[in-house]
């Protein structure tokens, strides 16, 4: 289940569907937050191209579950201005074993970060400015071609 939206959204109520999938040992989860860097971030914008990014993100599902076997996956990911402290993404799996839900989930966020069609503005005490890619998120990506 992937979901790309503006509105805020409980990372527990999305771990208690992950629990309920049949034959679940394991539930391996990702939550991300906006950082505030240093007391400096007011915001965070995030924009994406609807319909595009979903497809990415379910191209990373699928690739997920031809290399683990897993259960349920659940993918939840905001857009639009954004608070420090707020959730901005959400990934979790379940599977049988612990070894694929913790394998799974972190090949998808380390994935998304590089793969899929999100483009970051910061608005801070010195203005605004894109932020791109960093080096790590690129070496961790690269791990699991």
């Amino acid at each position: 289940m992937i979901r790309v939206q503006t509105d805020i959204f409980d990372p527990g109520e999305e771990i208690a569907h992950l629990a309920h999938a049949a034959g679940v040992g394991a539930v391996a989860t990702f939550v991300g937050l906006v950082r505030d860097e240093g007391g400096t971030l007011s915001a965070l914008t995030l924009e994406h191209y609807p319909g595009m990014t979903e497809r990415a993100l379910g191209a990373l599902e699928d690739e997920a579950r031809g290399r683990w076997s897993v259960g349920d996956i659940r993918i939840v990911h905001r857009v639009g201005r954004m608070l420090p402290g707020e959730v901005i993404v959400f990934v979790g799996v379940a599977a049988r074993h612990r070894a694929e839900a913790f394998a799974a989930c972190e090949f998808l966020i380390d994935r998304l970060k590089t793969d899929a069609p999100f483009w970051k503005f910061e608005e801070g005490s010195e203005g605004g400015r894109w932020v791109y890619a960093h080096q790590t998120d690129d070496v961790r990506a690269e791990r699991w071609r």
